[in-house]
């Protein structure tokens, strides 16, 4: 066990070691959000109910394309140039190299959703009913969900541009049924069940609710643990296709 979890580390070591020789990627992840969310309160500057209505749920999708973007690209390369079909020749498990890419990613997931919630509901002025703090834990979960959903992403590219063309495929639909556009119970009955089995519903009900409710209650929580629970599931998945895609 303790050797497991040494291989892990050292594996989120390298990546973290990779990620800081790349600052474009690591802009692309923190910076962008930020200046996504800064366009969107220009946009409301005379608005400010509306900004508050999308500013909350976007805080949660932004950091997820971005992070989505990154992640897969990141593990893709490592495909692509043989580093993974190496490592798997080593003591290295595909577990623990998942875990470690889940640990490096997931703290600079995490770095990202703290800054971008701090600017949001700090300078862009976001009001929110319910404890900030949970909107920033929302948001970090949210990040993770990316994070899980690019690591999964990649078993399936065989190219950057194909990784690419899997964000609107996997993305756009649920933001369009998230309940962003139209609240999902105003959506026909087949539609709205399909929303129900996607993750990123769960996000933005969860900062619909932080919008609304002065107090965290069941929903709220319950929101949070369903969307880490998808993320935990996509690396499940991620990690089952690493010894197929590398044989």
């Amino acid at each position: 066990m303790k050797g497991s979890v040494t291989r892990s580390f050292a594996t989120a070591r390298r990546v973290l070691r990779q990620l800081r020789h790349d600052p474009r990627t690591v802009g692309l992840m923190i910076i962008v959000p930020c200046v996504l969310e800064t366009l969107l309160r220009l946009i409301y500057t005379h608005r400010r109910q509306a900004f508050d209505q999308a500013g909350a749920p976007l805080l949660a999708i932004f950091p997820l394309m971005s992070v989505f973007l990154v992640t897969s690209i990141a593990l893709l390369r490592e495909r692509i140039s043989g580093t993974l079909e190496r490592l798997l020749t080593t003591p290295l498990g595909r577990h623990e190299l998942l875990a470690g890419y889940a640990i490096a990613f997931g703290l600079l997931a995490t770095a990202q959703a703290v800054i971008v919630s701090a600017l949001t509901l700090g300078p862009l002025g976001l009001r929110v009913r319910g404890p900030s703090e949970l909107v920033v834990v929302l948001a970090i979960a949210v990040a993770l969900l990316g994070m899980g959903l690019g690591l999964l992403a990649s078993a399936f590219a065989r190219s950057e541009f194909q990784v690419v063309q899997f964000l609107p495929a996997t993305v756009l639909p649920q933001l369009l049924l998230c309940g962003l556009l139209v609240a999902r119970q105003r959506m026909p009955a087949a539609l709205y069940g399909i929303s129900d089995a996607l993750p990123m519903s769960y996000a933005v009900d969860g900062m619909h609710h932080l919008t609304s409710k002065v107090s965290a209650d069941g929903a709220i929580l319950g929101d949070i643990a369903i969307v880490l629970a998808f993320a935990v599931g996509s690396l499940v998945l991620g990690a089952a296709t690493v010894k197929r895609r590398t044989s």
